[in-house]
Formats: C-alpha cells, sequence, structure tokens
C-alpha cells in the first residue's frame, strides 16, 4: 500500500477551512486545469453520503464514486473510493487550528494501483509527483479563497 501526506497552513479560521473543504463541489474548484471535473451525484457531506463525478484528463472521462466516513464538521472527513481508476484509494482530509487566524490542512492519502495495463493510467496520474501537483493546486486555491475572504 503506498501513502502520500500533505499538509499546509492557511491564515483563516478553522471553521472557514472546514465549512470550505465539507462544501462536495468544491472539488471543480480544487481540481487544476487541464483536467475537467464533471458531477453526476453529489450528496451534502454526512456519513456515508457518495458523490459521483467524472474526471476528464482530455477526451478521456475517468468515472469516480466516493463515500464519506468519519465526517467531523470541524476536523475533517475521509473519502474512499468506491469506484474509480485505483485498485484502492481512502483520502483522509484533517484541520487543525493553530491558532484563531491559522489552520492546519492535512491531507494523508493511502492507495493502490491495479496491476497491468489497467494500472498504467493511475501510474500516471495519481503518482507521487501527480499528486504533490494535485494537492500544492489545492493549497493555492484554498489560500486564495479564504485569505482574501472570497
Amino acid at each position: 500500500m503506498r501513502r502520500f501526506d500533505y499538509s499546509f497552513a492557511v491564515r483563516a479560521p478553522l471553521s472557514a477551512v472546514a465549512r470550505f473543504h465539507h462544501d462536495t463541489r468544491m472539488i471543480k474548484r480544487l481540481t487544476p486545469p487541464p483536467i475537467l471535473v464533471q458531477l453526476h451525484k453529489v450528496e451534502p457531506m454526512a456519513e456515508g453520503s457518495v458523490s459521483e463525478f467524472s474526471m476528464w484528463f482530455g477526451p478521456l472521462p475517468i468515472r469516480w464514486v466516493a463515500v464519506h466516513s468519519n465526517v467531523d464538521p470541524q476536523h475533517g472527513f475521509t473519502d474512499t473510493q468506491a469506484r474509480g481508476p485505483l485498485k484502492y484509494w481512502r483520502h483522509t482530509h484533517g484541520f487543525r487550528a493553530i491558532d484563531s487566524h491559522t489552520t492546519r490542512v492535512s491531507e494523508h492519502i493511502e492507495y493502490e494501483h491495479h496491476g497491468g495495463l489497467r494500472g498504467l493510467f493511475s501510474h500516471v496520474f495519481f503518482s507521487r509527483p501527480g499528486l504533490w501537483a494535485l494537492f500544492f493546486y489545492r493549497q493555492l486555491v484554498t489560500r486564495r479563497a479564504l485569505e482574501s475572504g472570497r
């Protein structure tokens, strides 16, 4: 099982950071171009809620179904791939107040690729450099949205 961790601080209160990330529609905003996200079914964040979406890598759509668990309104949640491009994907989002104006966002992912040709795609887009680029982009978007007050 592979693991990936990423964390950053954002100059915003814990409640604002948690609210921003608990909005399940944010996946569109938090996904870097040129990848496009098409939402099919997005339930409000709750224990057992489901998000279904397609990630478009150029002309290639990849369908993904995620189930949310360990939902804590202030401290984070976990999404687990029920259907998607990887053999296994479990992503835990954590939020912790550093002080009243600053929050640490921590991302922890456990994942496994399929073997053979099926796993080739996930190895390209969900490798350590790909994940680092994704979460660096999410850091920029989160900071821009919350530190500017928008």
